[in-house]
């Protein structure tokens, strides 16, 4: 979206990358300091959420509204119907945008074939401050990725093994995702359980990270369909696909 604008000779006055700190995959960093050096003199503005985002899953004190005692501590994973990590970081975004003034408006880079979440409430609710111009331009998010490789963006590899590339440890990932990033990451996959071991036993059914399973679950459950794949032909167990990562 931002080298086609700039091809297309759109003004642009800053561009935005809200910084997830630990939850970033660490490839990230590189690539942000490449695309800050090929727009150049375009400021690339670094934000960051108001405190780290894994102090608000392990320490954040939640109190009923309007006060009271704490009814617990850490928000938890985040999870489709609590994504407040998303709330934090399209605040700071809006944010920002207010300080430049009231009438910037924010590019979006909505593929064309995820148009579907141009209806969400929030986005109608700010169609005059909005634009998508990948859309605009009918252009997938398969046409946008060849056309970043084509002026030699690799983002470390990432691309190689995701479909797409956020939060690592995001919990709206495909159990193929999260197998490919235990796989390819065991350093931030134990991370994860780390984190998790650091949620004070909370296991309620709503906090868990990935529908009803825990990192902990699905760390037995990989385990085990690594210990099957190993399993010498004949030794009486069923052998399950290779090709598991595709499974969900």
């Amino acid at each position: 979206m931002l080298f086609g604008m700039l091809e297309r000779g759109e003004p642009i006055e800053a561009v935005v990358y809200l910084d997830a700190g630990e939850w970033e995959f660490p490839q990230m960093a590189a690539h942000i300091a490449k695309v800050e050096a090929r727009i150049a003199p375009i400021p690339l503005v670094r934000l960051h959420p108001r405190k780290p985002f894994t102090w608000y899953m392990l320490h954040k004190e939640v109190r009923p509204r309007g006060g009271g005692d704490v009814r617990f501590v850490g928000w938890g994973w985040p999870s489709p119907l609590r994504r407040w990590c998303t709330r934090e970081k399209t605040g700071q975004i809006d944010k920002f945008s207010r300080s430049i003034g009231t009438d910037v408006v924010q590019a979006i880079g909505f593929a064309a074939d995820e148009a579907r979440r141009t209806d969400s409430a929030n986005m109608v609710k700010r169609a005059d401050k909005v634009r998508f111009p990948l859309i605009e331009w009918d252009m997938t998010e398969a046409d946008a990725l060849a056309y970043c490789r084509s002026l030699g963006f690799d983002w470390g590899g990432l691309y190689e093994v995701f479909p797409r590339v956020s939060c690592f440890c995001c919990p709206l990932q495909s159990l193929g995702e999260l197998r490919k990033l235990r796989r390819h990451f065991p350093d931030l996959w134990a991370r994860m359980l780390t984190w998790e071991s650091q949620m004070n036993g909370r296991a309620w059914d709503d906090r868990r990270f990935h529908h009803s399973r825990t990192v902990h679950d699905l760390e037995a459950k990989f385990a085990e369909e690594d210990r099957q794949i190993a399993l010498p032909l004949g030794a009486g167990v069923a052998q399950p696909l290779l090709a598991g990562e595709a499974r969900t």
